[in-house]
């Protein structure tokens, strides 16, 4: 089948690193990867839920698709270098079976580079050869991708552990989920419509209230489940009273208030001085705090990150 996309697309983001798998999946390299195995320094994930960063395997099926188009957003969207698509035109979807081993072969591919390294920890390095975790979050929205049970529950099934990042826009596709995800995330990028509309610029009718939907699907969920809320200066870094309101419907076990990050294509879109200070992010979490009654766990001044909850202590995942 011939791609939906243009190969002038396929080549910026190969150039971006990006080591595509089939005709819609990709594995990009994450810099804690590197930060792991070269200076012994870890992602929050790993401080926060036990996940070991060097075994991290950072992957999408949708490379190309999403419902929106978040300014913050790292990937490349339609108009990003004058290359456009359409983002909701959906492929034929290729067999999770199939982008499980193409992933974990372009896992391979982007750690073979560091065996030669003298700065390598050669240990970390050989066990890094099997990873162990699946983050499903690299780009594009995975609750499209059809068959995301069948994927979930493939790397399970290797004895992986995943976490699937959504941006909550296609709740039917988490009701239907056969198989729940090790730890289930949420965006909730907003505080309100207008501000949702303007930030998050969906492609999709009724996104704001689908995501609502979402919220209101979380309580069932056996899996740990977390709400995300990238925030961005002069943009939707407020009102933290009217998220406490939305993030009340999904009673989720984590929050996580991050700061946006000026990296990747969301530099066409953003500039530096949207990126908040982690101070800023310790004042809106204490904010979020008194809102709700969560506690304060833990927090990642690196990844500009803090993490709340109504537990004492996070939940270690074996990954």
């Amino acid at each position: 089948m011939q791609s939906l996309v243009s190969n002038k697309l396929i080549q910026l983001l190969k150039k971006q690193k990006y080591h595509l798998v089939g005709r819609h999946s990709a594995v990009k390299r994450c810099r804690w990867l590197y930060e792991s195995l070269i200076h012994n320094r870890v992602c929050y994930k790993q401080r926060f839920y036990g996940i070991k960063s060097h075994q991290c395997l950072q992957m999408t099926p949708t490379l190309f698709y999403c419902t929106m188009r978040c300014l913050f957003c790292w990937r490349a969207q339609s108009g990003d270098h004058e290359l456009k698509w359409d983002e909701m035109q959906l492929p034929e979807w290729d067999a999770p079976e199939d982008i499980i081993e193409g992933a974990i072969q372009e896992q391979l591919k982007i750690l073979s580079g560091y065996k030669g390294n003298p700065k390598t920890n050669l240990e970390k390095y050989k066990t890094a050869l099997t990873p162990k975790h699946a983050a499903i979050s690299l780009t594009g929205e995975p609750t499209l991708y059809a068959p995301l049970d069948g994927l979930i529950r493939g790397f399970h099934k290797r004895g992986f552990t995943t976490f699937v990042v959504s941006n909550g826009t296609v709740p039917e596709a988490l009701s239907r989920l056969s198989e729940e995800p090790t730890q289930l995330y949420i965006s909730v990028s907003a505080f309100d419509k207008k501000t949702f509309l303007k930030t998050c610029r969906p492609q999709i009718p009724a996104a704001w209230e689908k995501l609502n939907e979402t919220l209101s699907l979380l309580p069932s969920f056996k899996c740990p489940t977390v709400i995300r809320i990238t925030l961005a200066r002069n943009l939707n870094l407020e009102h933290p009273e009217l998220y406490a309101q939305l993030i009340r419907k999904a009673n989720p076990t984590y929050v996580e208030p991050k700061a946006y990050m000026h990296v990747g294509f969301s530099r066409l879109r953003l500039g530096f001085e949207n990126m908040p200070t982690h101070p800023e992010i310790q004042k809106f979490a204490a904010q979020l705090t008194k809102e709700m009654g969560y506690n304060i766990l833990d927090e990642s001044p690196q990844s500009r990150v803090v993490l709340l909850s109504r537990l004492e202590k996070p939940i270690k995942l074996s990954g």
